[in-house]
């Protein structure tokens, strides 16, 4: 498909055909497509200035603006962000920090992560057979199951940090269940380790709340962010105490470097993002939305619905049937899309400003194709 413009909630290629977007870059138009706040951002800010420098030299009102209008959304101690340029890179981050803050090396993940592809992103990744040709890896790394408490034991005073997804993506968008987090969080907090959230997919409303760990009680002590920060513009971070932060400041200095994180363009577009989302009632609106959604989607071939708010996944009986519906939807103008490490699900994550007519029309075709396959 050749693109030709996007706008709202459809992607228009060069034929003339308007194509639904079910899936919104993965997550990361928070707001659609060319949302006008967004737009009228970008476009003012690049009158003023775009890349200069951002090791500290020069204050750039967006990049300031956005970190604390975070720090206003975040729970205390999460008061200090650092932006970079993507999830990924906001998750080295967050693990360079974690080993500097305990002076110890072992980290923690979960069976079936997903936190990016880079080197470090790629340790704690728990899919064995897509790491296999970079190895070696970083040392030290290992996986424990997600949901299992009895896991946690796991976590010693070798333990820099645990790292987990706040709800596994590339798994199937599986939640946590029976106050999981906040067990991780008492175990570590018990064996002087930290905790990293990953709310590079979860995050910016998606889940009802501005991220998802907001819906379960716990509060990490390093929280990472990307994909629907940048209403379309690529951009990450990663947030924690200015008392953990600082730490990156010095032995040595400039800890962790980035030549465009913080970038005043992105930044720009990230708070028109993040100002939408929170003076909005969107947040509110993602639950309703999954209430529509489930009550569409009711075909027998649907095993489960998972996940929460419009962060959802449909399980089927088998790939084939899921990856026949991702092609022939494509074919009747409706985009969805596959989860890297379930060949059994299909992702269903529009823009958070989707209507609910839109909904109505992508389930009306969705479910007439199940019927068809």
């Amino acid at each position: 498909m050749e693109i030709s413009h996007a706008k709202g909630s459809y992607i228009y290629d060069t034929n003339g055909k308007a194509h639904l977007d079910f899936v919104a870059g993965v997550s990361a138009c928070s707001l659609g497509h060319s949302h006008p706040r967004v737009v009228k951002a970008i476009q003012e800010q690049t009158e003023r200035y775009m890349h200069v420098m951002v090791y500290g030299e020069y204050i750039q009102q967006p990049a300031v603006s956005l970190a604390k209008l975070l720090a206003d959304h975040l729970p205390p101690p999460l008061e200090t962000t650092y932006l970079v340029n993507s999830g990924t890179e906001a998750i080295e981050g967050a693990l360079k920090l974690a080993r500097r803050a305990t002076g110890r090396a072992e980290i923690l993940y979960a069976n079936l992560a997903y936190h990016g592809s880079t080197m470090g992103a790629l340790s704690v990744m728990g899919f064995e057979e897509r790491k296999e040709a970079f190895k070696p890896l970083l040392p030290k790394c290992r996986a424990i199951i997600f949901n299992c408490e009895t896991c946690l034991k796991q976590i010693s005073t070798n333990t820099a940090a645990v790292i987990l997804e706040t709800i596994q993506g590339g798994a199937g968008f599986i939640v946590p269940t029976n106050n999981y987090l906040a067990k991780v969080k008492a175990r570590c907090k018990e064996m002087g380790a930290l905790l990293i959230l990953d709310e590079i997919q979860p995050g910016f409303g998606r889940t009802g709340k501005l991220f998802g760990f907001m819906n379960y009680g716990v509060i990490p002590d390093i929280v990472v962010m990307g994909k629907g920060m940048g209403g379309g513009l690529p951009i990450g971070a990663f947030t924690a105490s200015k008392t953990l932060m600082d730490l990156l400041q010095e032995k040595p200095k400039l800890g962790h470097i980035t030549t465009f994180g913080g970038n005043p363009v992105i930044a720009a577009a990230a708070l028109a993002t993040l100002q939408e989302i929170t003076e909005t009632s969107l947040m509110q609106d993602a639950l309703r939305k999954e209430v529509l959604f489930r009550s569409l989607l009711t075909h027998n071939a649907i095993k489960e619905i998972r996940g929460t708010g419009l962060m959802l996944a449909l399980i089927f009986e088998t790939s084939a049937i899921a990856n026949d519906l991702v092609l022939r939807c494509k074919d009747k103008n409706l985009i969805l899309f596959w989860l890297l490490f379930e060949p059994r699900a299909v992702r269903i994550t529009p823009p958070l400003t989707i209507s609910e007519e839109e909904i109505i029309e992508g389930c009306a075709i969705l479910t007439q194709v199940l019927n068809e396959v």
